[in-house]
Parts: C-alpha cells; sequence; structure tokens
C-alpha cells in the first residue's frame, strides 16, 4: 500500500477541517466528507478497498470539491488493481485544482501508459512539465515518460506483421501452459503446465507436459512423471538442441541453497535422471530462475536478484568447466540489464541473439520482449524492441525461436476463456537471428553396428573457435549438432579405442540451409587395415602447400596417436582424373609427405609414419561430376600396424 496520503489522514484527524498538504484553504468544510473520508483512510489501511471506496464516494457526494477524496481514491484504485478507476479518479480531482497536487500529473500518467492510453499519457507528462514545479526529478521522469510514449505510438503506427496460431488440442487445454522450449529439430516441445490436483486440498501445482510432432501435428501432451515432476512445483525448464539436458527451476526444496533454485537432470536413452540442484556457484541464497541453456549444454543464462546486480533481477550468465561444475556466474552488463527487471532470457542456438523481458528498456508498457545481438568482441549491443503488437501494454514473457529463427513460440491469454496457451507465429525478418541447421544421427561402431557414445564437437574452421561441444547418448547412440550456417566448419566425433570420425560443412556465403543433415556416423576400431578420410586437409588449389585452418584437424591426429603410441600409420594422398597421371600422382605423393612432415614437426616419430601417393587410381566417387571430384581429391589416414 502507498503511504502519500497517510499524512493528510493525520491532519485531518487533528484539525478537523484545518489547511492541508500546506494548502491556504482547506480542502473541504464539510464534517461529514471529512468523516467519510477518515473512515475510508481506516479501511484502505486494512487493505478494505471496497468499503474505502464506498466512503470516499459517500465524502465525494457530499463535497464534489474535495481533492483529497479524489487523490486516495485514485490510490485506493491503483492499489486494488482497478487501473481505470483510478484514471477516472485522478482526472477529476487533478481538473480541481491542478496545483493542488502537481505529481499526480505523474502518477496520472503512468496509470494511462499502463492501459496503452499512449497520447493521453503524453498529454499528462507535457502538462506537468508547463506548471514548472522545480522538481528535477519529476521532471526528468515527465521527459522520459514523453520518449516512451513517442515510442509507443510509434510502434502502433508501425505495427509489425504478427499472426499468433494457436498450437492447438494436443498442446493447450482449459488450463494454463507457459514456457515452452523446443528441441532444434523441432520434434520435441516441453511446457509447463499448471495442473489443479482432485484430492480434497484442491491443490495446484506446476509440472513438465512433453509432445512429439508427427506428420499430423503435436501428439496429446504427456505428463513427464517421475522423476522429473514430483509433488512440489517444477517449471520455466529449458533443453540443449538435442533435448537431453534440461535446467529448470524449483523453489523452497529442502535440498535448495536459496529460494529458488536451478535444478538439473539428463536423459538416456528414454529415461530422466532424478533432478539434481545445480549446487554452488549458480545458486545462492537468493533467486536463480528461468534458465535458458545453449544447445550444447555448455553455457547457461538466467535470471536472478543475487548480490551484485544492477536492479531488481538481472540476467546473469555462467560457463560448464566440468561435467557437473560450472563457473562463477558473471553479470551480463549494462546493455542489457538496468535498475529494474530483466527476465525470461532467451539465448538462440546461433549464439549471437539473445531475446529477454524487462520493465525498464525504451517498450510499450509491463515487460516487454527485447533482443540483443553480440558485437564483435562478443559483448551485447543495445537491446531492440520486438515491435507492436508483439509486445503491449500488458507482460510479455517468455518467448523462444526455432534453430531455423523464423518462427517464435510464446505463451499467451489471447483468449481469455482458454488460460493461457502456447501460441507460434513467424517472427519478423528485423527480429530474427542467424539461421542454424542442424545435423542429426547416431554413433555406432562400423564392424558390428553396436550403438556408442561419443564425444561430438564442431569448430569453426576459420577462426578455429570451438563451436560445439556435446557427447552421443550412451544408450541410443543418438546425437543432435546444432550448425550455424554462413561459416565453414569441422565435425569431429570421437571415442576411445576408435579412429575419429571427421565432415566437413562448408556454408560460407550461404544464408539458407532449410535440409539439414540425417546420418550415420561409423566409427572404425584401432585395428590393422581400418582408415578414414581427413576432410579437413586442405590445400591450395593445384599446390601441396597447406591451409591454415587445416592444422585443427591434423592436431587431431597428433592427438590420436599420442594417446595410443603403439599405433603407425599410412598418410595417403588421393587426386580427380583432372590432368595427366604423372601429374596427379606426383601432386597426391607431396600432399601425402607434406602431412607427415606436419606430423613430426609436431613431435611424432617419423618412423611410426609411412606416406604414399595414388593419384586418381582409388576414387570413391564419379569424377564426371564437380562433386565426384570433390570426394575424390582427399587425404587419408590408415591403420598398417
Amino acid at each position: 500500500m502507498r503511504t502519500l496520503w497517510v499524512a493528510v489522514f493525520c491532519v485531518i484527524i487533528l484539525t478537523g477541517a484545518g489547511p492541508v498538504m500546506g494548502q491556504d484553504k482547506p480542502a473541504t468544510r464539510s464534517k461529514k466528507a471529512i468523516d467519510a473520508y477518515n473512515k475510508a483512510l481506516q479501511n484502505y489501511t486494512l487493505h478494505n478497498y471496497d468499503l474505502a471506496e464506498k466512503f470516499l464516494l459517500e465524502a465525494i457526494d457530499d463535497d464534489s470539491r474535495f481533492i483529497d477524496a479524489y487523490m486516495l481514491l485514485a490510490e485506493v484504485c491503483e492499489d486494488w488493481d482497478k487501473p481505470i478507476k483510478a484514471i477516472d479518479a485522478y482526472r477529476k480531482g487533478l481538473k480541481i485544482n491542478e496545483n493542488y497536487y502537481t505529481p499526480g500529473f505523474i502518477r496520472l500518467a503512468i496509470l494511462e501508459f499502463g492501459e496503452g492510453m499512449y497520447r493521453e499519457a503524453k498529454t499528462s507528462y507535457e502538462h506537468f512539465l508547463t506548471l514548472k514545479t522545480g522538481n528535477l526529478s519529476n521532471e526528468e521522469k515527465a521527459r522520459d515518460g514523453i520518449r516512451r510514449c513517442d515510442f509507443a505510438i510509434h510502434a502502433q503506427e508501425n505495427p509489425v506483421d504478427f499472426k499468433p496460431v494457436n498450437l492447438g488440442p494436443g498442446v493447450n487445454t482449459a488450463g494454463d501452459e507457459y514456457w515452452p522450449c523446443l528441441s532444434a529439430d523441432e520434434q520435441t516441445l516441453i511446457i509447463t503446465r499448471l495442473v489443479k490436483s482432485y484430492d480434497f486440498l484442491k491443490k495446484v501445482q506446476e509440472d513438465f507436459f512433453i509432445s512429439l510432432r508427427r506428420d499430423s501435428g503435436w501428439e496429446i501432451m504427456k505428463n513427464a512423471g517421475s522423476p522429473l515432476n514430483t509433488a512440489d512445483n517444477e517449471g520455466a525448464q529449458t533443453i540443449t538442441g538435442d533435448g537431453r539436458y534440461m535446467v529448470f527451476t524449483a523453489c523452497n526444496r529442502s535440498d535448495g541453497l536459496g529460494r529458488c533454485d536451478l535444478y538439473f537432470s539428463v536423459k538416456e536413452g528414454n529415461s530422466w535422471s532424478k533432478p539434481r540442484n545445480m549446487g554452488k556457484p549458480v545458486n545462492s541464497p537468493l533467486r536463480e530462475t528461468q534458465p535458458s541453456i545453449t544447445p550444447d549444454g555448455r553455457t547457461l543464462y538466467f535470471s536472478s536478484d543475487r548480490p551484485g546486480g544492477k536492479g531488481q533481477h538481472d540476467i546473469w550468465v555462467t560457463h560448464r568447466t566440468g561435467d557437473e561444475t560450472w563457473s562463477m556466474p558473471e553479470n551480463l552488463g549494462d546493455s542489457i540489464n538496468t535498475t529494474g527487471t530483466e527476465m525470461s532470457p532467451f539465448i538462440h542456438p546461433d549464439n549471437q541473439s539473445l531475446y529477454f523481458s524487462s520493465n525498464v528498456h525504451t517498450g510499450m508498457g509491463g515487460y516487454d520482449i527485447f533482443v540483443s545481438r553480440r558485437d564483435t568482441s562478443g559483448g551485447w549491443r543495445r537491446p531492440l524492441n520486438l515491435g507492436y503488437p508483439i509486445n503491449t501494454n500488458r507482460d510479455e514473457i517468455g518467448l523462444i525461436v526455432n534453430a531455423r529463427g523464423d518462427k517464435a513460440y510464446f505463451s499467451s491469454d489471447i483468449d481469455k476463456n482458454q488460460g493461457k496457451d502456447i501460441f507460434i507465429f513467424d517472427m519478423p525478418l528485423q527480429n530474427r537471428p542467424a539461421m542454424v541447421t542442424y545435423m542429426k544421427g547416431r554413433v555406432l561402431d562400423a564392424i558390428d553396428s553396436r550403438l556408442l557414445g561419443a564425444d561430438i564437437e564442431l569448430i569453426d574452421l576459420e577462426s578455429g573457435k570451438k563451436i560445439y561441444e556435446s557427447a552421443s547418448d550412451s544408450i541410443s547412440g543418438e546425437f543432435l549438432v546444432t550448425i550455424p550456417v554462413n561459416h565453414n566448419y569441422m565435425l569431429n566425433v570421437s571415442r576411445e579405442g576408435y579412429l575419429f570420425y571427421s565432415e566437413n560443412f562448408s556454408f560460407k556465403g550461404i544464408f539458407r540451409a532449410d535440409k539439414p543433415f540425417l546420418k550415420d556416423v561409423p566409427l572404425q576400431p584401432l585395428e590393422i587395415g581400418k582408415s578414414v578420410i581427413l576432410n579437413n586437409v586442405f590445400f591450395e588449389s593445384d599446390s601441396y602447400a597447406l591451409r591454415n585452418e587445416s592444422q585443427i584437424e591434423l592436431n587431431k591426429v597428433v592427438q590420436l596417436l599420442k594417446s595410443n603410441p603403439a599405433i603407425r600409420i599410412e598418410i595417403s594422398g588421393h587426386t580427380d582424373s583432372t590432368g595427366n597421371e604423372a601429374y596427379n600422382q606426383k601432386l597426391s605423393e607431396n600432399r601425402a609427405k607434406t602431412v607427415a612432415e606436419y606430423l613430426v614437426s609436431a613431435s611424432i616419430q617419423a618412423d611410426r609414419l609411412v606416406y604414399r601417393g595414388y593419384g586418381m587410381i582409388y576414387p570413391i566417387s564419379s569424377n564426371e561430376s564437380e562433386e565426384g571430384k570433390a570426394r575424390n581429391r582427399r587425404t587419408e589416414m590408415k591403420i598398417i600396424r
């Protein structure tokens, strides 16, 4: 409850119809009005808003110019969550004497803005400035309010394309569904649902529900069950791109470190592990909520009111340093966080676009959704409002965007009779992240097709930076790797006791990748005669000079040889059929020799290596197409001892 008019109450009680708020004349000379006012204030302090309103209306009925009664009525209606009535009371009271309580114009403008009355709010702010009160703080509030009104008016006049579509009865019910999260292949959707129990306590709680996409649409949501769901609340979840690692929020648990903590669970095969508290330093004695994890599970964003923040709730980030250990969380700084509340972060699989909600960054009122992009130094740029009518004067919270960047999912109570439902819409072009495709498949033993757990890395060949790091499922062998477009990448799949698997994704200059890569990855055991193509060893055109990006793959070979000192290998060079046989033979020999020399320079003993050139005599594809020729131009590694 606000305390502004408590002082007024004291003055009236002590002096009857004496001066109020330092005015030269009393606000009313009616003892009946004052008596009704005092009764109203007594009820207001007890939160009896309906009785407070009743007595204030009696006071106004007795003296229609009793401005204190109008001001208190406005406050009562604000606390009672009846903003339209509060606006009406402020307008009527301030019309009686605009100089009686000049901050009332600020309060009125805030209420009008909150109700989407942007032009009216601007007028109220502007009128306050004409009064020249000398209150610098309020004048700055008014100027900031005018700027926000101008933004909202312009946004309404220039709406973005927004046509939300309900995900339908497979996902939504008459109750509340919210906090959607999605696997990178858009085949698994997990939501939080408010569930009512049917026992005598009529308890409501939050549980996780899961739906799988089929050709006909989303299947009927199924309760995730134990051990994910318990008799307590679970919600605000996030999953990795492969849908196998979940982080979520739970509050007031016996193993909690604070009011709300982050927990994690891992899926192996079809079973989720028992959730565990993420512990320190991720969790603190305060609140950690609304997590968002990168597709590889290596970086986690969340909202918290922990010490060291900029405002009430800030967005923080932590990085995985071990299997279950995380770095000390870092505040995302002034470009993201404000003196207010920033919440519901969502990091897109491009790892460059962060969507979040804020009630202070310039918007339409309440919580708006914003997007910030990384700059070249890795910092975050000034956030951009997603625009109207994605954002309105209501609270917009909890938006996610699919890997391709063209669809967004969110929860809304657009249909008041349905509660909160999950919707999907086409993301306007200006708000889209970078497109991300994915490679999905299984890792298996090349000899007996046994499904394997293996380490998976995706590396940017230009920068050498590791973009993705994860592992395939130890039971099903399944994996999913998200791949941002417009770069060239190396994929490496490795497991102890096997040759690694190498793949190259060349997306430089390509901005669309609608068709994902679906394939199984066979790993060759470390046995004599087994070989692997080094798909990420590159040479200058018509030359045996190594290109710089080849070092990443060659260092993987070095690592393999140092980890297995009994292995002796052959490095072989191969060409396509272009040119004469003698030339291709010499070129392939020189390329194989160059690779062998690189390995020796990296401290691999020369007697563990042989190199040979085979020219164009062992093609693995047709030389009738450019794609076939590209496959035939290759470097291989084979175990010979």
